[in-house]
């Protein structure tokens, strides 16, 4: 399976921000829409980080005023990302690997077209697995008759 057959079973658009936005500002945008990282963008729309919930929790613990900073003091701006074609089992082992759960997927060209989680992973391997079962399980069934 591909990181593709994730984005296409995705609705909705892509939540993103920017860096001179505040991070009170972020905490709203990612509870407002359930999410747990936020993808940064410059105003051209180009990526420039990824602002996570855990970004933000361990900022908070060396700086008292955390969500009057901007995003751009609290982003990580090392951000690992995959294209549309890449396999769905290399990307989760990069992020179980890396210890992240937000992929932002850009395009050939560098665009940004989406975002999986760990949980999409999870759940598009789940849903494969449960194919194979029931496909499996009709053939012993056709076999006994």
């Amino acid at each position: 399976m591909k990181v593709s057959g994730i984005l296409s079973t995705k609705s909705g658009g892509i939540i993103t921000a920017h860096p001179n936005q505040t991070i009170q500002e972020a905490a709203r945008l990612m509870a407002n829409y359930n999410i747990g990282a936020l993808i940064v963008v410059d105003d051209a729309g180009k990526l420039v980080g990824i602002l996570s919930e855990r970004d933000i929790v361990r900022k908070a613990v060396t700086h008292d005023g955390v969500f009057t900073l901007s995003i751009a003091d609290v982003m990580t701006t090392n951000v690992i990302t995959a294209l549309p074609q890449d396999d769905l089992m290399s990307v989760a082992h990069t992020m179980t690997e890396k210890r992240f759960r937000h992929m932002p997927i850009l395009d050939r060209d560098g665009e940004l077209i989406g975002m999986i989680s760990i949980g999409d992973v999870l759940k598009a391997q789940r849903d494969q697995y449960r194919g194979e079962i029931d496909t499996l399980e009709t053939q012993l069934m056709a076999d006994e008759e």
